[in-house]
Formats: structure tokens, sequence, C-alpha cells
């Protein structure tokens, strides 16, 4: 054998062996659910706009992937778009004050009216509201609950959750809470989380029981808002009004790790294929990614640009596609005695739907 070709199959050879190696190291990630390391920028851009219109402000997000629907929050209506065409396909009316929206499986969606203290039932294919439940003061995020089949409604004036069966509607009971709820997630496994904005906390309800089994301190995190949580791994991703997001173990409620997010957040959300946690923000007008890159490891990627007032959002497990909502701003009415920090005003037809992807 010549010098050369020596070692070229020398070369060969270090190189299958490299490759064989980082097969192994990949498999055993794999079987142990370790989310896939990342090693630099996500990727995440906009890819889409989409143009909705109409007036009034708007809250919470809710995907559907099997249609491809996004439903919208807007005031006394949910919207509905097929983020594909771009097009409206249509409304869920008498929603005053609607906040938040949820998708249950076998076909029923819920929204809860702020308002009018109740939640609105719909089909969600052909998207008639077909019943009412009670629920409490101002009710805001709501979340259904796998395990139990039931959705629960977080009502932010009245400390407290109220639970409904999805398949009957029927109220089946209620939770106290130590303060005012935000959003809210569960585990799939007979566990509901919530974050408490004015108290900083996290508090497990027993979705069976209906009994809060624990609270959990944020600090240094402050005034949460967003919750996202990843199953796979018990972690908790709470989103805060002070730049930072904790994540906790889910079981423990020990805060393991911080990263840092932009201003004015709103919304979370985690993608367990990938393994990133986002937090969209919308005085900053950007989305903050962050990385697991192992149990207990996680990496602050970047902040995306986006768009001011951009704050709530949702993803599509399937695509990894991120949606966020806004429209143009502009200036504020005068202040007034009862109202001195008015909202500033919208341009009219200016409302659209962002698309991100990689």
């Amino acid at each position: 054998m010549s010098l050369k070709r020596f070692i070229f199959s020398g070369r060969t050879a270090l190189f299958l062996a490299v490759v064989c190696a980082l097969a192994v190291v990949v498999s055993a990630r794999r079987a142990m659910g370790a989310p896939p390391q990342t090693p630099g920028p996500s990727g995440y851009h906009l890819i889409k706009t989409i143009k909705v219109g109409g007036d009034g402000f708007w809250d919470c997000l809710a995907f559907d992937s099997a249609t491809r629907r996004l439903f919208i929050s807007r005031g006394t209506k949910v919207v509905v778009v097929d983020v594909d065409s771009g097009k409206v396909v249509g409304e869920i009316p008498d929603t005053p004050g609607v906040h938040g929206i949820a998708l249950a499986a076998g076909g029923n969606g819920f929204t809860t009216n702020g308002q009018a203290g109740n939640v609105s039932i719909f089909d969600s294919k052909t998207l008639q509201v077909i019943g009412h439940a009670d629920a409490g003061k101002n009710p805001d995020a709501i979340v259904y609950d796998p395990a139990t089949k039931r959705i629960f409604a977080m009502n932010a004036r009245g400390n407290d959750a109220t639970a409904i069966d999805a398949a009957s509607g029927k109220v089946v009971g209620s939770v106290a809470l130590a303060g005012a709820p935000e959003f809210a997630v569960s585990d799939g496994a007979g566990h509901v989380y919530v974050n408490l904005e004015d108290r900083s906390q996290v508090q497990e309800i027993d979705s069976r029981n209906l009994v809060v089994t624990a609270t959990w301190p944020l600090a240094p995190c402050d005034g949460p808002s967003g919750l996202a949580i990843d199953i796979a791994h018990r972690r908790l991703f709470s989103a805060c009004h002070n730049k930072l997001m904790a994540i906790l173990d889910a079981d423990s409620g020990k805060v393991i790790a911080t990263a840092p997010i932009g201003s004015g957040v709103d919304g979370a959300e985690f993608d367990p294929s990938t393994g990133f946690a986002f937090a969209s923000n919308g005085q900053s007008a950007t989305l903050s990614v962050i990385h697991e890159d192992a149990p207990g490891k996680f990496t602050a990627i970047e902040d995306v640009p986006t768009q001011m007032g951009a704050r709530t959002m949702t993803i599509d497990p399937r695509t990894h596609q991120v949606f966020l909502v806004t429209a143009q701003f502009g200036p504020p009415p005068a202040p007034t005695p009862t109202n001195p920090r008015p909202f500033p005003t919208l341009v009219p037809d200016s409302f659209v739907v962002l698309v991100y992807g990689r």
C-alpha cells in the first residue's frame, strides 16, 4: 500500500469512527428523552404576514393543528383564520371581554368571557355556539386537562378557578387560589399549574380532587404572565414582567434556572420537538428564544425581532411555526381623571397575524 493511500485510508477510518460515535450519542440522547442540542441561532424569522383587519384589541390565541386554524380573541368575538389560505373562515360571536380560548379533545372549544363572567362552548368544526357555563369574576386564562377531560377557567378577580366537564359543559366545582391567576398549563397526568401574577407564585392544582397541592415562589422572577410546560422533563417556564423567565422543576417547585427575555411579556410556549421555549414581548417587539440543552441546562439563544404589541402567541407543534398578532398604533387619547393612562389608539384595519418559522 502506498503512503498516500495509507493516509487516505486512515483518515477515512477516523471519519467513520467519529460519525459512528456521534450516532451513538444522538441515539442515547433520544433514548433518554433529552431535547436536541442547538449550536447557535434558532433560525426563526418572519415568513408570512396575514392581514386580518377589523376593530378591537386582542388577547390570547389558540391553534388547531389538524385544521390549521388560528383562534384569536378580539374583544366581543373570536376570529378564526385559516393560516394557509390567509383568510378569515368564521367567527364565534357574543364573547364580551373574551380572553382565553381552549380546544378540547372531542371537538368542543371554550372561551372565557371576562365581562359576562361565563364560558362560551362552541363546536370547533362548525364554530357554532352550543352552550354556556357560569364562571367566576372576570374569567381570563383557560386550559384543557386531558387527565380529567375538564376545562379550567382562571378567574382573575375571583382568585379561583372554575372546573367544567368538557363533554357535558356542566360546572363540576371550583378551586380557591392564593392570588390572581394568569396563564395555566396541564401536565396531562392530573395536575394543572397556574401563575399568580400578584403574588409571583405558581400553584399546583390536583385536577381530579380540585384542591391546591403546592405553592411555589418564583423569585427572582416577578409579575408572572405566560406559562409553558415541558411534560417529558417536568419543567415549567414562567415568563415574568421583570424581563426574566423562571424555569421550575414541576415536581419540587424549585427554580432551577432563569433566562433573560424582553419587556412587556404576556405569552409563553414550549416546543418539545426542538427544545425551544418562547416568550412574546409586546413592548420590546421581540420573541425571546431559550433552548433546553439538557435537563437542567438552558441557553438564551436570541431575541427575534417582531412588531410592537405582539405580546400573545401560540405554536403549531407539527410545523414548529409560531403565531403572534398585533396592529399599528396611533397616539393615545388625552388622559382623564377616570383613565389617567389611556391605551393608544389603533390604526384602522391594521390588525395582522405574524407567522414565524425556521
